[in-house]
């Protein structure tokens, strides 16, 4: 979740996680990165369990030898050619997940704060608030940057390619069909194609395999998507393009924000929306639920003990660092979702 706005800013549609990054910015400030236990529901398994699944990535194998040097087209509109990924710093967690997971963990050198996941804890910070630092990336002397569209402020984008730095901007994933070519854009970038290429089709595999245990015959259920940071007053919706929404139609449900009418991908929650959206299951990552005290904190946001989701404490949660990347974990985050909308909790 890459995208740098001030606090004041509006939440530009276009783009389903700028919303969230600048509203995480703030977030972060106020409440920082811990998490308490989930209280209320039966939510509170669920959520250990996606804190677990949050925690390792799972490599292809044995490390890949890249073949450079590499020319791809960066997003911004270069043409970059990488002739060495000996020090790698991706500029989002989602970056970071999938070079790690094509093998070329031992080679990166810094991680962006959203980069949560064991492998990469120990690595240097080089984003404050999710602002990244040139002079902090340039003083690891890296040999490949990789960043989002998203990725800013502006003028750190520009300083690290002026200082000669390799610097791949690619397009950040918003949907599930998205996840494949993610992966082999990354891969490009490294010169491993061969590994995007298996990395590819095995999480392809594992999302086919996942999305063969969803219940047929029923109701879908209709699951709202809430981003909520409590301390720092953010209570949003999500709508059409949250990318949310993508992964609980992929799950067997209805998003319920997008078929009540909402357009945007996030809507300051009210309790009319809420009422209209009328979710069966409400969706959060589990630091929002967190923010909020838990399921018993979250009945106490307008309209969502009203609705049928909170009448009967029905609440999924997926960890932050998963739910939203799009990449070679996210058949995990299925197969939660799977398992808590038709269960009514794991």
């Amino acid at each position: 979740m890459q995208q740098r706005q001030s606090a004041g800013a509006p939440i530009r549609a276009p783009r389903p996680l700028r919303a969230l990054v600048a509203i995480l910015t703030l977030a972060m400030a106020l409440v920082g990165c811990g998490t308490s236990g989930a209280s209320g529901g039966g939510s509170s398994a669920g959520t250990e369990k996606q804190r677990a699944a949050a925690d390792r990535v799972q490599p292809i194998g044995t490390r890949p030898e890249p073949e450079l040097p590499a020319t791809v087209r960066s997003a911004d509109g270069h043409d970059v050619t990488v002739r060495s990924v000996e020090r790698i710093v991706p500029l989002t967690g989602s970056l970071s997940e999938t070079v790690f997971t094509l093998g070329l963990g031992d080679h990166v050198v810094a991680r962006d704060i959203t980069a949560t996941f064991e492998q990469a804890r120990k690595l240097p910070v080089v984003t404050r608030a999710h602002d990244v630092s040139a002079e902090s990336v340039l003083s690891l002397k890296p040999t490949l940057v990789l960043a989002d569209t998203t990725t800013g402020p502006a003028e750190a984008i520009q300083q690290i390619r002026a200082a000669g730095v390799p610097l791949v901007v690619l397009d950040p994933p918003k949907k599930l069909a998205d996840v494949g070519p993610r992966i082999d854009a990354v891969a490009a970038a490294l010169g491993v194609r061969a590994s995007g290429d298996e990395l590819r089709k095995r999480t392809e595999q594992r999302l086919a395999a996942v999305q063969k245990n969803i219940p047929h015959g029923g109701k879908k259920p209709r699951v709202a998507f809430l981003y909520l940071r409590g301390s720092a007053a953010v209570y949003l919706l999500g709508g059409k393009g949250s990318g949310a929404d993508s992964l609980i139609e992929a799950a067997g449900g209805v998003d319920a924000g997008a078929e009540s009418g909402l357009t945007k991908d996030f809507t300051p929650i009210t309790s009319e929306a809420l009422a209209k959206a009328a979710p069966d299951v409400v969706l959060l990552m589990t630091k929002g639920l967190d923010s909020v005290g838990g399921v018993d904190g979250l009945l106490k946001v307008p309209g969502v003990a009203e609705t049928p989701a909170g009448m009967d404490r029905r609440i999924a949660t997926v960890a932050d660092g998963v739910l939203l990347n799009f990449g070679p974990r996210t058949d995990t985050v299925l197969k939660s979702l799977i398992d808590q909308i038709h269960k009514g909790g794991s």
